[in-house]
């Protein structure tokens, strides 16, 4: 009789377990130290830093630089990553201060009410995911699961978790000191993921001290299917941060 009871006990904390392994909703901020109104947005962003089952990214975008100010994180991949939504979401042409949500959905950062709606509608809405595993340094591996029509891309994000600290010298933003979490420093496109379980290989990350995120996400801009977070602990010391 005990017995029973503790099989069942057991099997009552499956799902449990299950539901804590339920992946993150991931926020992508589009931005720029040059854009007057990212800075307010800015701060919402990061409080979504701190917040448990949300991986908050900052993407420093390049296309206000022209305004005075070139921006010290940005990357032309970056603002190619944003353009990949404009289809999908139904935009017509990029902008900042720019929140998209698992790639599903977006708001302006300066509509935190709209942006908490977005995460809850998101958090809901997360249906099976494959599962990720981080094999060693230099491999990950995609686990099975439904695919969309076309499969999947896998993207290797790497980003700064630690606050960084931007004193604006000219531009909209002149004379303002910005910190910004969760600057992204790279992604790479590993692979295709077509439902079936796959290895990739991962490159070495580039600075000591940054954080790694795998997306599973359908292409051009498509939904994130599944997302897992690892530190990274390991780096070439030979190449400095920027």
């Amino acid at each position: 009789m005990i017995r029973a009871l503790l099989a069942a006990l057991c099997l009552l904390t499956v799902p449990a377990v299950a539901a804590a392994a339920k992946p993150p909703v991931v926020v992508e901020f589009y931005t720029a130290q040059g854009c007057a109104a990212c800075a307010e947005a800015n701060t919402f962003v990061n409080s979504l830093a701190e917040r448990p089952g949300v991986v908050a990214l900052t993407f420093a975008v390049d296309y206000w630089d022209y305004l005075g100010w070139a921006d010290t994180f940005a990357q032309p991949a970056f603002a190619e990553r944003q353009k990949a939504y404009l289809a999908p979401l139904s935009l017509r042409e990029p902008y900042t201060p720019q929140l998209v949500i698992n790639g599903a959905s977006e708001a302006s950062g300066v509509e935190p009410d709209k942006v908490e709606d977005l995460l809850d509608d998101a958090a809901r809405s997360q249906g099976p995911a494959p599962d990720i595993q981080f094999i060693g340094p230099r491999r990950v591996d995609v686990g099975s699961g439904p695919a969309p029509r076309g499969g999947a891309e896998v993207w290797l994000v790497r980003y700064d978790p630690k606050p960084r600290q931007v004193v604006v010298r000219r531009g909209e933003n002149r004379g303002q000191t910005l910190e910004q979490r969760n600057v992204v420093r790279e992604i790479v496109r590993l692979g295709q993921w077509r439902g079936r379980p796959t290895a990739y290989a991962a490159p070495e990350p580039t600075e000591e001290g940054l954080e790694t995120l795998l997306i599973v996400q359908a292409p051009e801009g498509g939904r994130i299917l599944a997302a897992k977070a690892k530190t990274t602990l390991m780096a070439r010391p030979q190449t400095a941060a920027r």
